[in-house]
């Protein structure tokens, strides 16, 4: 079972931790539109890859610079 997913929601990628915090553009079924910071728009397979959800925390950190991968 993969999570759900919603626009606008920010995640990072488990195995891809310099591709920077991602933005889910739409999710329709298993498969997840995301823009990430250093890479661009990634489609993600939710079936085969766990996105990790990024808390409130991690988004202010990176937004004041901290944002340490």
């Amino acid at each position: 079972m993969f999570a759900q997913f919603s626009p606008g929601q920010y995640v990072r990628h488990p195995y891809e931790p310099d591709w920077g915090i991602g933005q889910v553009q739409s999710s329709v079924a298993d498969r997840i539109t995301v823009n990430f910071q250093h890479v661009g728009k990634q489609l993600i397979i939710a079936s085969v890859i766990d996105l990790i959800p990024v808390t409130e925390d991690e988004m202010r950190d990176n937004i004041a610079g901290n944002d340490t991968p």
